[in-house]
């Protein structure tokens, strides 16, 4: 295991539903999570936090402050996670890219019936994006 890769994510909501991608490729794949990749050398968070959520989305948002943060450690990998939030345009539709194989909103009283990456709601609910 090589040491711990920087990544972000983006943690979108609009009223009461959160954007949500489904991961096309590992870690995670076919599961349904935050825009979000490694960050790239050079790359400040809020620019790759901001291409991220275009290679995934289609969509251009603007980087708010920071929800938190997790630690993703497994066998081959281990990823250290910094989420922002981030605001869209109100009217904004997202069309799957890049590594995503689709892309939705997702109300919050809905969330525990998708696929979902491990901690999603947890890590949601503890830094108060959802409910508890």
């Amino acid at each position: 295991m090589s040491g711990p890769e920087l990544c972000v994510g983006a943690v979108v909501v609009r009223g009461n539903s959160i954007l949500l991608i489904r991961r096309g490729t590992p870690p995670g794949e076919g599961l349904w999570s935050v825009p979000g990749g490694r960050v790239q050398r050079g790359e400040s968070l809020a620019d790759a936090v901001r291409r991220e959520l275009r290679e995934e989305t289609g969509l251009e948002g603007d980087v708010g402050e920071a929800v938190g943060w997790t630690e993703l450690i497994g066998r081959r990998r281990h990823y250290v996670v910094v989420d922002y939030r981030v605001s869209v345009a109100a009217d904004a539709t997202p069309t799957a890219g890049s590594d995503a194989a689709d892309a939705a909103w997702v109300a919050f009283d809905e969330l525990e019936e998708w696929d979902l990456v491990a901690g999603l709601i947890r890590f949601l609910t503890k830094h108060q994006v959802i409910p508890q």
